[in-house]
């Protein structure tokens, strides 16, 4: 035998509402906190480059007022942090792009000091015209330091922690510098008033305020976003659940309609026939009962299900003896098969278990009615065997088996397999509701199959409790 299925679970995942919970505040936040850092990246992407087309322009302003070769010096120090930073967007891109918020925080604080670094030129830029160039020349080089402090605002300001560094950084190098200017001025004769100095820390003050605000903003549109994709997901699979709905409440009524009517219409057939000729009665009498049973049947297997869904069924848990069981099973269905001309054996190990001996037996039923359903010729086996794990029930048939792609959709109500013959004279019941009891009973039910040859299904008679048995069939409302 080949294919194996195992349905131990089947009640929890059949019949658990389709509706996920709504998203706690601790599971957005590790998706927020990564698609800040991963917005911060593609905010930063080029950013470092414009700042490098200004560096020549800030050497241009002092050249000639400073020696050359500091200028040099500071535009190599400029482009050698650019070069850096290019070097750390190609490690996040390779390692880092596609990771979880975790490994996005990581890089970012390993990586930081690239910001600090470029932070930290632009500076100390301030020792190259403040005080040595031109008052308009060093007006347009102020500009040009505020213009790099503020342009990276709203990329930094999407991880708080970096842009502190990155002000941080910036600003002490420039009080820093203006310091040094000053003491090697020796306090003389300065071309600005001493208050000009609380420019850059109002300027401070402020990019950390708006900062915060920017971080705000950010934040709440990526949690809004967050719970909008969970609340699209929600009634994405609701629809999909309407729309299943739909379609089994489709192939329900065409399948009632289409196993009703054969069973119905011979009922019609033999009363119009017992009517117009009365004298066959002993001859039209049964048949009309066999359809009688049929209908019946296909109703008793209907409302079964509609009992377990709806948790009325009360179970009733007590010692059985297995051997006892099966000989009851046997009874039952041995004239069942030996009329489709099957041979019907039976193997019995000794041993009892905690069960509800009806619904035990409803289980074992069905599946020895479908064992004979789908056998022509050959021979059914029902058998009890110890196990490591205790007892084991097994329905052995040599019928048409079943491909190992239909393996686990046979205990889906109203599924029946395509080009089956067998399967037109049943609404495809009897293994939905042994799905059922086996969750509620905790009688783990296995399949092994394969095509042509017969299958095999198992039964794992573990001990059942009461309570918790009738609490998954409880649960498995809805």
């Amino acid at each position: 035998m080949i294919g194996n299925s195992s349905f131990a679970g089947l009640g929890n995942s059949s019949f658990a509402s389709l509706t996920p919970a709504p998203a706690s505040a601790d599971e957005a936040e590790p998706w927020v906190r990564g698609e800040l850092i991963r917005s911060l990246m593609r905010a930063a992407r080029g950013s470092y480059l414009l700042a490098a087309l200004l560096m020549p322009a800030m050497v241009g302003l002092s050249w000639g007022h400073v020696p050359a070769w500091q200028l040099i010096c500071w535009l190599a120090l400029g482009l050698g942090a650019t070069g850096w930073r290019i070097w750390g967007e190609r490690v996040y891109a390779l390692r880092y792009a596609d990771k979880d918020s975790v490994a996005q925080e990581q890089f970012i604080e390993r990586y930081s000091i690239l910001w600090a670094g470029s932070a930290f030129v632009w500076g100390v830029s301030i020792l190259i015209f403040f005080e040595r160039a031109p008052l308009v020349n060093q007006f347009m080089s102020w500009l040009i330091v505020a213009g790099v402090a503020t342009f990276p605002l709203n990329g930094l300001s999407l991880h708080p922690p970096l842009l502190l560094r990155y002000v941080n950084t910036l600003f002490i190098a420039m009080v820093a510098a203006v310091i040094f200017r000053v003491i090697e001025l020796d306090f003389e004769r300065p071309h600005f008033h001493y208050g000009f100095l609380l420019l850059p820390m109002l300027h401070w003050f402020l990019l950390l305020r708006a900062g915060r605000r920017i971080h705000e903003t950010a934040r709440n549109s990526f949690e809004l976003l967050f719970h909008n994709h969970i609340l699209i997901n929600s009634l994405t699979q609701q629809r999909q659940a309407a729309v299943s709905a739909v379609a089994m409440k489709n192939r329900f009524l065409a399948s009632a309609a289409h196993d009703m009517r054969q069973p119905v219409l011979a009922l019609s057939l033999y009363a119009d026939w017992l009517r117009n000729e009365p004298e066959l009665v002993q001859e039209i009498a049964p048949k009309i009962v066999r359809a009688t049973h049929a209908v019946n049947a296909l109703f008793d297997s209907l409302f079964d299900l509609a009992r377990i869904d709806s948790g009325q069924v009360r179970l009733h848990i007590e010692r059985v003896e297995v051997g006892q069981l099966l000989h009851d099973l046997e009874l039952q269905y041995r004239p069942v098969a030996e009329a489709k001309g099957l041979k019907f054996s039976v193997h019995v190990a000794s041993g009892t278990v905690l069960t509800d001996p009806i619904r035990v037996r409803r289980m074992l039923g069905n599946l020895l009615a479908n064992a004979i359903k789908y056998t022509a010729e050959g021979g059914i086996l029902l058998a009890s065997r110890q196990t490591r794990n205790g007892l084991r029930v097994e329905v052995w048939d040599t019928g048409i088996g079943i491909a190992r792609e239909h393996l686990r959709d046979v205990f889906l109500e109203f599924y029946k397999v395509a080009d089956h013959s067998g399967t037109s004279d049943g609404f495809g019941l009897g293994l939905a509701i042994v799905a059922r009891l086996s969750h509620a009973l905790g009688h783990p039910v296995s399949v092994r199959s394969k095509l042509g040859r017969g299958s095999v299904f198992r039964v794992a008679l573990h001990d059942a409790d009461e309570s918790q048995a009738q609490t998954r069939i409880s649960g498995a409302v809805g």
